[in-house]
């Protein structure tokens, strides 16, 4: 809109309604804000701020009413353009929508109390501008950074590090007090600013006011924790530190600026904290950041570079910390917060790479376990990265308590949904549910007792269904059949389906219709075909199921995705998983619960299962007595 069709409306609006003072009336309480660069156009202006930048357009005579505007914001408040420009005119119309988008793009701020001038702040000194160009409230961000006791504290108090985080508070307007704080290792740096006459938060009970970062430098890397209490800024650190020690360039000498650029960064976030400023990672508009969750910055030597990435810690202290994140609900989330925990420098998991595996007819991805190759197939990429990661999971936790490894140890899922379905569908295909049906009769699947279910590939069979069939036996030229087995429930019915290679490797799927057991097990033979002759040397395999499909329906389906599109085939199979889910509820006798590294479990498997919990990600408890004896290869829905 320009200023002239907006003029036309306000005009309109303001007509028999002068009684209630305008945003020129109240213009003497705001300032243009420091650092605001202004670029004068033909017909308009542009104007340039901290983090927002507008364009305003309208006639010739913009650049004319915006000199008008300036001098009244560096002069009388607009007492003088107020009273020439009068009540319904478009002259005042224009003023009135010029300083709404001053307000809306957050390039004005408050004058302090009694001030005429400029509110950069004190003496026009630095640190006042800066806090004049990003606070909302300067004068009272300046008296809160002029209250705070700061101490920078370190083994050596005297190095480089310590003392080029004292430099930058002192250049942000900070006094800080150095400090030999023995107990924290070498080339760690603790900064904490309390209130006024608050007793030291290393030695007394830590102040409600309390905000400490701790910066760290190892050879070629270093960090800076989010802002906490001092307690947890330390935990942050020794968790930071012991997963960067694997990027360490030891031999080499450091980067002269590697030090200054972490200190300073220190120093932004600790004075931003106590100025009640945005965090520094949030001016980032990084979309990777989560939002909720703590970042921390790490800086690399080579390339001189620092990022802010995000920080699920293994310790947890402040109340922001420990209060429990919401689970995972779609697909879309899921695949933001595998980054989190894939991160090559702060995270607990491998990367799960597509590489040079095929994408065709079924996608495959690659991740490291322990040093073992896991390899992961699906319908599409994305569903075989979050199967990936969630398997990886769970072979790493259950490696804390002995005989839980395989399937037969904790499951992991993107939320409670998709972690119940993995749960129950390895529980109903596992051999308690073999034992389960003692009936004579016919035995197909894994259902003793249970009604076999003709399927051939005929027209009428689910699309998606006679597309993976179709694939294994003519695409892949594998000799299969396929046997389906449906139990009742009460709840329901449960289908399994066992597709049977008679020169590869077959699949299993227990699912909600005859049609998706195939699909899904015909999907799971077709990702063993590829996987056992794209990556032999694979130690574990995961294979699809329909449990993902509760995070992968999508909102809403073109007019044209029939059956046949993988979406719409998801979004159907979705809304059948809660009926699935109950019926097999009453088919294994069982309800997952939550599960919880025993106490003596290794710091690993707690910092696992802390940063899926904190990433939204459920871990649920295997089934009691639940076993297997499966061979080398293990199928993660199974």
């Amino acid at each position: 809109m320009t200023i002239d069709q907006a003029a036309q409306t306000t005009v309109a609006s303001q007509e028999g309604e002068r009684a209630t003072p305008d945003a020129l009336d109240s213009l003497g309480r705001w300032t243009l804000r420091p650092g605001v660069s202004v670029t004068v156009l033909p017909h308009g202006v542009h104007l340039r701020g901290w983090i927002t930048s507008v364009t305003l357009e309208g006639g010739a005579g913009l650049p004319v009413l915006w000199g008008r505007l300036t001098e009244a914001l560096a002069g009388d408040g607009g007492a003088e353009l107020a009273r020439a420009a009068v009540a319904g005119s478009s002259l005042r119309a224009a003023l009135v929508t010029v300083i709404g988008q001053l307000h809306d793009h957050d390039l004005l701020v408050e004058r302090p109390a009694g001030e005429k001038g400029d509110a950069a702040g004190e003496n026009g000194d630095a640190a006042g501008q800066w806090l004049g160009a990003v606070a909302d409230r300067p004068a009272e961000a300046a008296a809160a950074l002029i209250r705070s006791r700061v101490r920078v504290l370190a083994a050596r108090p005297d190095g480089p590090l310590a003392r080029a985080a004292a430099r930058a508070l002192d250049r942000a307007g900070v006094r800080a007090a150095t400090g030999e704080a023995a107990d924290l290792p070498d080339g760690q740096v603790l900064l904490v600013a309390a209130g006024p006459g608050a007793p030291s938060p290393l030695t007394a009970e830590q102040d409600a006011q309390e905000r400490a970062v701790v910066v760290g430098l190892r050879p070629g890397v270093g960090f800076v924790t989010p802002v906490g209490s001092a307690r947890q800024a330390r935990a942050d650190a020794d968790g930071l530190a012991d997963r960067l020690r694997r990027r360490e360039a030891l031999g080499e000498a450091e980067h002269p600026g590697l030090p200054a650029l972490l200190a300073s960064s220190a120093a932004q976030r600790l004075v931003c904290a106590v100025a009640g400023l945005r965090d520094p990672s949030a001016e980032a508009g990084d979309a990777r950041l989560i939002p909720g969750l703590p970042a921390a910055l790490v800086a690399e030597r080579e390339p001189l570079r620092g990022e802010y990435r995000t920080w699920a810690g293994p310790v947890l202290v402040d109340a922001d910390r420990v209060r429990p994140r919401a689970d995972v609900r779609t697909l879309a989330e899921a695949l933001a917060r595998i980054p989190v925990l894939t991160d090559r420098l702060a995270g607990v998991l491998d990367e799960p790479d597509p590489g040079a595996l095929p994408q065709l007819p079924a996608a495959l991805v690659r991740s490291s376990v322990a040093g073992e190759v896991l390899v992961s197939g699906s319908a599409r990429a994305d569903l075989a990265r979050l199967e990936a990661v969630c398997r990886a999971a769970e072979l790493l936790l259950g490696k804390s308590e002995p005989g839980l490894e395989g399937d037969g140890g904790p499951v992991v899922g993107a939320g409670a949904v998709h972690a119940r379905g993995r749960a129950l569908r390895r529980a109903a295909a596992g051999p308690a549910v073999r034992q389960q049906d003692t009936r004579s009769g016919d035995t197909a699947g894994p259902f003793s007792g249970a009604a076999s279910v003709p399927w051939s590939p005929e027209p009428g069979r689910h699309p998606q269904a006679l597309h993976w069939w179709s694939v294994l036996v003519r695409r892949l030229g594998v000799d299969a059949d396929v046997a389906v087995s449906r139990l009742d429930t009460g709840g329901g019915a449960v289908f399994h389906a066992e597709v049977r290679g008679r020169t590869a490797g077959g699949g299993t799927a227990v699912e909600a219709s005859a049609d998706d057991a195939v699909a899904f097990a015909a999907l799971s033979a077709v990702v063993r075909v590829q996987a056992a002759a794209d990556a032999p040397h694979a130690r574990h395999l995961v294979t699809p199921s329909g449990a993902s499909t509760s995070l992968a329906r999508p909102e809403a389906t073109a007019p044209w995705e029939d059956a046949g599109w993988t979406t719409a085939w998801l979004a159907e199979s979705a809304a059948r998983e809660p009926g699935l889910q109950e019926a097999l509820t009453a088919l294994t006798g069982w309800s997952p619960q939550p599960w919880e590294p025993p106490a003596d479990a290794h710091a690993d498997v707690r910092a696992l299962w802390s940063a899926l919990r904190q990433c939204g990600f459920s871990v649920l408890s295997a089934r009691p007595g639940h076993g297997t004896t499966l061979p080398t290869l293990t199928e993660g829905s199974r």
